[in-house]
C-alpha cells in the first residue's frame, strides 16, 4: 500500500493528464509512467520517475520547462529532435540528458519495452512535460 501523500499525488496528476491537449498536439502511445519521489527545495521541483515505452510506442513531441537526467534500465529508445534527425539511440545502461525548451520525440521501435529512470528539474509548479505538435517530421 501506498503512503497518503503519494496516492493523492498519483491521483492528482492522473486527473492533470486526462485533460484533453489541443489538436495540434501529438500526444504519446504506449507510455506509463511511475513518480517514485518528489521534492521542492526552494524554486526547484525535483522529480523522480520512472518512465515505461511499450513496443512500437512513443512519448509525442514534447519538452520540458527544465533539465532532465535520464538512465536507459531496458530497452533501446530513439530520441528526436525537432529538426526530424536522430540525436540518440540509448540503449541499456545509456545515461543522457534533455535541455529545457527542446522539442523532441523518444520512441521505442523495438521489441522489448523501454525502461527510464528520469530525474527532472524543473522550475517550481512545472508540468513534467509540455505537448508540442509535430514539427513537420514523417513520424
Amino acid at each position: 500500500m501506498r503512503p497518503r501523500s503519494v496516492t493523492t499525488l498519483l491521483a492528482t496528476l492522473a486527473l492533470a493528464l486526462a485533460v484533453p491537449a489541443t489538436a495540434e498536439a501529438t500526444p504519446g502511445s504506449g507510455v506509463t509512467g511511475t513518480i517514485f519521489k518528489q521534492k521542492t527545495v526552494g524554486n526547484t521541483d525535483y522529480v523522480l520517475r520512472e518512465v515505461v515505452i511499450q513496443p512500437g510506442g512513443y512519448t509525442g513531441w514534447h519538452y520540458h520547462d527544465g533539465k532532465l537526467y535520464a538512465y536507459v534500465k531496458a530497452g533501446t529508445l530513439t530520441h528526436n529532435s525537432a529538426d526530424c534527425g536522430l540525436d540518440g539511440l540509448y540503449r541499456k545502461g545509456a545515461a543522457f540528458t534533455e535541455p529545457s525548451d527542446t522539442v523532441h520525440i523518444g520512441r521505442n521501435l523495438g521489441t522489448t519495452p523501454v525502461v527510464l529512470e528520469v530525474l527532472y528539474v524543473l522550475p517550481h509548479g512545472s508540468p513534467l512535460s509540455q505537448d508540442a505538435p509535430n514539427p513537420g517530421c514523417p513520424f
